[in-house]
């Protein structure tokens, strides 16, 4: 008996996705994300969403790069965590009335290989179903970081950041920072502070986009031995954690960037993503955007 393989057009995909997921934050249960947000929409392929779904790959940022390897593995659906014309609500008016070179070549990729680009953000950190545990929802992103590293067993908190971990022994700054490298494939990390620093108690913190009085509050009451810095101001919480580090205050940053953190959460959707959208006839696969970051030291 030949079984029938199961085609599914780009939008029902997306239906499917949006209704696994939780589609409200903790914080606002009453009110409901619905289909689109400000960010969680199509950012490219409109005319193509009733497609027969060829391929999906998920990534952080649909680079040209990525685009390109979609096209390769035969994918014309892309969902990204992050913006893709460089802008967090991805308006793209300014780019269209400057004609901006770079702009319109990935436009054009976008439209010689027929490709969809749908951003999930909110709604993958509104929560999905815990594996395991059905009834109890985790942030997809930060769980899936958890995961990738082996540290769900840390996790003190589900949703949201600030996001907590507790190692059951000292591990130091510096192996940290290592096996980050290693299980995100990165090029490396910052450290903040000693190197050295024994840490036990963890956390990833809200996005620092400057004042950061409520992150320095949060470490200092609760005993936070080492933040995984996402964005990092220098003469903020930066400056905090150096001078607490000086004055023996056993603190430090491991910093790898904001879209190296939360793009394990992406590489981790691959495991939840065919019950998501009730079928694995589809192929889905995940395709780093890469760390952004080339690091260049002196001995």
């Amino acid at each position: 008996m030949i079984e029938r393989r199961i085609k599914m057009k780009i939008s029902e995909v997306i239906d499917n996705l949006i209704s696994y997921e939780r589609g409200y934050w903790v914080d606002n249960p009453s009110k409901a994300l619905g289909h689109d947000t400000d960010r969680d929409k199509i950012l490219y392929g409109e005319k193509h969403i009733n497609d027969e779904c060829t391929g999906i790959v998920t990534t952080c940022w649909a680079t040209a790069d990525v685009i390109e390897e979609a096209h390769k593995r035969g994918a014309n659906l892309i969902i990204a965590h992050e913006a893709l014309f460089w802008n967090h609500g991805d308006h793209r008016d300014w780019l269209e009335e400057s004609q901006n070179k770079t702009y319109l070549a990935k436009k054009a990729l976008l439209d010689k290989y027929k490709i969809v680009v749908r951003r999930d953000h909110d709604h993958i950190h509104s929560g999905i179903p815990k594996p395991g545990d059905p009834n109890t929802w985790v942030d997809g992103i930060f769980y899936g970081y958890a995961k990738e590293l082996g540290w769900e067993d840390y996790l003190q908190t589900d949703l949201g950041i600030p996001m907590f971990f507790k190692f059951p022994k000292p591990i130091t700054a510096r192996e940290l920072g290592q096996h980050l490298i290693s299980k995100l494939h990165l090029n490396g990390c910052r450290i903040e502070g000693d190197p050295e620093t024994p840490v036990v108690k963890a956390a990833i913190p809200y996005h620092n986009f400057g004042d950061a009085k409520d992150t320095i509050t949060m470490v200092d009451k609760k005993g936070i031995d080492c933040l995984f810095g996402m964005e990092l101001i220098d003469f903020t919480l930066a400056e905090y954690i150096r001078d607490s580090s000086m004055l023996g205050k056993n603190k430090c940053i491991v910093q790898i960037g904001h879209f190296n953190t939360e793009e394990a959460g992406m590489r981790y959707m691959i495991n939840w993503l065919p019950t998501a959208i009730k079928t694995k006839d589809i192929p889905m696969s995940f395709v780093q955007s890469g760390d952004m970051y080339h690091f260049i030291a002196e001995n």
